[in-house]
């Protein structure tokens, strides 16, 4: 009964009635099933009218609640005998840093998007998330940005606005923007690509393994007969349920496919063993080599200490084959292993809960997703402290770098894939108007350096970056000086609206101490200002998910 409510509520939230002739099945309390029909009527306290392809995309089954922040926290929920040990990690939100002191902020680049999606789906079940599953520089970076495509040899482009903050105005907010060289399907490298499926009894639901199978035969559908595709899978224990096949034959890899089913316990550290094994085999230096481990992250048996998974993924990925990880399902999922696989793997990590967001992925962002143009990519702001008192850097958290590692090429950092944008901000406080920010006692033994007479520029900081081709060793350096031309934030870019209102969304969500005067009227009045064209109706959804969670925290 208690989930027939909550997916009433979410239903009546998104605007659902019954008068439309398109229904989506719920699942009941015993295994039955509750009809909710999707109606285009607004809700009269929202004023909300889902769009067609917002409302095909929002996940509306009803799921177990409550997701602990932290790992290794068991956590009953519901009706007595219902557990959920989901796993986060805890985010320790970035502060506010004194320019004159650290001038330097060094991070490695994020293009990771399974955050969004995990949100989605909790707010899609009519709760909101663990502060712990929402990292920020995911749910803005799962946006596509109209930044301008790289010239010249570089592999992708530096775009920087500047204009007024929107939860102070007394602040400034920075947006830099990296643009990844496209590529045609005629340019995609021949892909030599390994699926490695957990068919574990924990995947044994209908948002996992059937999910799951649905999610790789639209992939199949879409590689070319230059690729090929090998299946292992793992459960009790690892095996080969394809060897390397050429696409040219995609009827024997779907059928491989079809006949997968779920059971045993997870040997998920030998099925990685097993799925690098094959994809080192038939490994061609300029072919895309990447493993694509699909799973809720539940290993339980065979490798499962985190350290000596990520040591072998590292080491495979200075050998040229890369991972990217997808994660499934809910109640026992672990996002914190998939998301340090996914790092440690130079590849990406992406959440799929809906056939929708497997088309996103898998095919819409195919060549980003199996295709890397770049690898270890660090960016670090020098701030030019006449310019900014403070800074403060917005997600990207478990990114953060030391500023010595910028330089030094064995330290790893993040991939960008072909088309992929990057975005990133900083909440800027002007000189003189740092308040109560933590002040550091001056040294006994040395005085403050004196600025050089570069910080007498227009300057307000230079954004430097370091990157590697993706069979490289070693880094080139980019340099962009930036000046700040007093921009409103009326006249700011669409694009910087949208990705404000997507962080002001986040931490809401966080409920972060730096929030300022975020509310969600104020996200829902940037993103549809920034909402622009939008064919495939993603930022529309992202409308709809801020009024959800508004109704959701009250308010």
């Amino acid at each position: 009964m208690r989930r027939l409510l909550a997916a009433a509520m979410v239903a009546s939230i998104l605007g659902l009635g019954c008068n439309n002739e398109r229904s989506a099945s719920v699942p009941g309390d015993a295994g039955g099933k509750a009809s909710v029909a999707h109606s285009t009527a607004a809700n009269p306290e929202l004023d909300m009218a889902m769009e067609p392809a917002a409302a095909a995309r929002m996940p509306l089954m009803a799921r177990p609640d409550g997701a602990p922040e932290t790992p290794s926290l068991e956590a009953q929920v519901g009706p007595p005998g219902e557990f959920n040990t989901e796993s986060y990690d805890r985010i320790y939100e970035n502060p506010f840093l004194l320019a004159r002191g650290q001038p330097l902020s060094t991070f490695s680049i994020d293009v990771d998007t399974a955050s969004y999606a995990n949100v989605r789906r909790f707010l899609g079940d009519g709760r909101l998330p663990p502060k712990g599953a929402v990292r920020i520089e995911e749910l803005v970076n799962y946006f596509t940005y109209d930044y301008p495509p790289p010239d010249g040899d570089v592999p992708f482009s530096v775009d920087v606005e500047v204009a007024t903050c929107p939860w102070n105005s007394e602040h400034r907010l920075a947006r830099i923007g990296l643009k990844g060289r496209v590529l045609e399907e005629q340019e995609r490298p021949a892909a030599n690509l390994v699926f490695l499926l957990d068919v574990s009894g924990s995947m044994d639901s209908p948002n996992k393994l059937p999910l799951l199978k649905s999610a790789m035969r639209m992939l199949v559908q879409n590689l070319s007969q230059r690729d090929r595709v090998a299946i292992a899978v793992y459960a009790g224990a690892a095996g080969l349920v394809l060897p390397s096949t050429s696409c040219e034959n995609k009827q024997a890899i779907l059928a491989a496919l079809d006949e997968l089913q779920a059971g045993g316990s997870t040997a998920g550290g030998e099925g990685i063993e097993l799925a690098y094994a094959v994809a080192e085999e038939h490994r061609i230096a300029e072919h895309a080599n990447r493993v694509i481990l699909c799973t809720d992250g539940d290993f339980n048996v065979g490798i499962t200490d985190q350290s000596e998974l990520t040591r072998m993924i590292e080491e495979k990925a200075r050998g040229g084959v890369f991972l990217t990880v997808l994660g499934f399902g809910m109640g026992n999922y672990k996002d914190s292993t998939l998301e340090k696989l996914a790092d440690k793997g130079n590849g990406n990590y992406g959440y799929i809960d809906t056939i929708h967001e497997a088309r996103k992925l898998l095919v819409e962002q195919l060549a980003g997703t199996l295709v890397t143009i770049a690898k270890d990519v660090k960016i670090q702001i020098d701030f030019n402290p006449a310019r900014v008192g403070a800074y403060r850097l917005i997600g990207y958290e478990n990114r953060l770098l030391r500023a010595e590692d910028f330089q030094d090429d064995t330290k790893d950092a993040g991939e960008i894939g072909a088309g992929h944008t990057v975005t990133a901000l900083y909440e800027l406080v002007p000189p003189g108007k740092e308040g109560d920010l933590p002040q550091v006692e001056p040294s006994k033994y040395q005085q403050p350096a004196e600025p050089d007479p570069a910080a007498e520029s227009d300057e307000v900081f230079t954004v430097r970056l370091r990157y590697k081709q993706p069979d490289g060793e070693t880094s080139t350096a980019l340099n962009v000086p930036v000046t700040d031309a007093g921009t409103e934030l009326s006249g700011a870019s669409p694009d910087f609206r949208f990705a404000a209102a997507v962080a002001c969304y986040g931490m809401l969500l966080r409920d972060s101490q730096h929030k300022g005067d975020s509310t969600f009227d104020l996200a829902l009045q940037l993103a549809t200002a920034g909402k622009g064209d939008d064919p495939s109706g993603y930022r529309g959804e992202f409308l709809q998910l801020v009024k959800l969670a508004k109704a959701l925290a009250g308010g």
